[in-house]
């Protein structure tokens, strides 16, 4: 019988819709019904008098632990929230906060943009230690994704245009950190792709305009465990790599739908997510759309898009929901939107309740959201 290891992307997804998914299915919610849509609780991120805006959070991803919410942002910490706790209405959100947050760790000494939780965690939350630092970028890190089912491979992008793979079991090397002077293992890449999403046409302008221009946005670990999908700020390009040559990338998807009424612009893509089979893949791009792809037929281009949400910058993500069901995504206008994704041209349901722009989401097990 073929390994997954020695299969492509394409040769294991259609062998799994060929042969059927053993899928329990079960509706998240009732069509079109926005009344289901409840708000349970509201909590402040930061500590203290210093709130700031999340730049990042996601649901614990074992079943015990799936109500754990890890959020971080700007101010480098990492916090990790109860969500099954009673979030009173007469409560402020910053009651809600103090009653809800488990621990908090400082974990970078500026903005984390990304995280995600993993078996061997880099960051163990129970001793709110660092295990390892992984060095190697040279540009802030834009995206991190851990491996399906191997949790010590992660991928990470950056703003310095690459891309790059590491190994948790191939440190060589310890170092105390400054501050508390416990010890932690250094790591360095194993594989990196330079250049992975830089236009042709970028001039050297300045420092500032070239890196903008060159950056990976987002990093997918493919459900096939050997290709890794990439997204940039230069185009809407998703770049698909098969770790086991990483010289060029097997193939490519694109929207090559453009808005009506609007010049013929590239725009960026802020995020990619895929669902738990992965047969889709979602990306959200600049132009305010969200695209969904099939990753059976990458070449026909998307097979929906979504629209009505405004994304106008790079810090608002979307999420595709672990059934492919549905489609939930941050907004600049401080609403989040969720579309079902059977039909595409129905008006999402919008959430409001947030002050500012909504950036980070993700879906819980039960199909609840953050």
């Amino acid at each position: 019988m073929e390994t997954c290891s020695n299969r492509s992307i394409f040769q294991n997804i259609r062998s799994r819709e060929l042969n059927g998914f053993r899928v329990r299915k079960r509706p998240c919610f009732a069509d079109d019904d926005s009344s289901r849509f409840t708000r349970i609780g509201a909590f402040d991120y930061g500590l203290e008098e210093d709130v700031s805006p999340p730049m990042a959070l996601s649901f614990c991803k074992t079943s015990k632990n799936a109500h754990i919410l890890a959020v971080t942002g700007e101010d480098g910490y990492v916090c990790l929230y109860n969500t099954r706790v009673n979030f009173p209405s007469s409560s402020t959100s910053a009651e809600n906060a103090e009653k809800a947050r488990k621990c908090e760790w400082l974990a970078h000494d500026n903005a984390v943009f990304d995280l995600c939780w993993i078996k061997i965690k880099v960051w163990d939350s129970q001793e709110r230690k660092c295990l390892f630092a992984l060095t190697g970028h040279t540009g802030s890190v834009k995206s991190i994704s851990a491996h399906p089912s191997n949790h010590d491979i992660i991928v990470s992008g950056s703003r310095d245009g690459s891309f790059a793979l590491w190994d948790l079991r191939s440190f060589k090397s310890t170092r105390a950190h400054p501050n508390t002077f416990e010890y932690y293992h250094i790591l360095r890449t194993i594989k990196t792709v330079q250049g992975a999403h830089m236009s042709s046409s970028v001039k050297t302008r300045g420092r500032n305009s070239k890196a903008a221009s060159m950056s990976v946005t987002s990093v997918l670990y493919m459900k096939d465990e050997v290709s890794i999908a990439t997204a940039g700020a230069v185009d809407s390009v998703i770049k698909f790599w098969d770790t086991r040559n990483l010289k060029a990338p097997i193939t490519q998807a694109c929207s090559h739908d453009k808005p009506s009424g609007k010049s013929e612009r590239s725009y960026g893509i802020s995020s990619l997510s895929q669902d738990k089979n992965g047969v889709y893949i979602s990306a959200s791009c600049m132009d305010s759309r969200i695209y969904l792809f099939n990753v059976l037929q990458l070449e026909k281009g998307p097979v929906k898009s979504f629209e009505g949400c405004d994304i106008g910058t790079f810090f608002v993500k979307s999420k595709l929901s672990p059934d492919a069901g549905h489609i939930l995504s941050g907004s600049s206008d401080g609403s989040a939107y969720v579309w079902q994704v059977n039909k595409p041209h129905a008006d999402p349901i919008k959430l409001e309740g947030h002050e500012g722009e909504v950036t980070a989401v993700d879906w819980y097990v039960g199909c609840y959201y953050a």
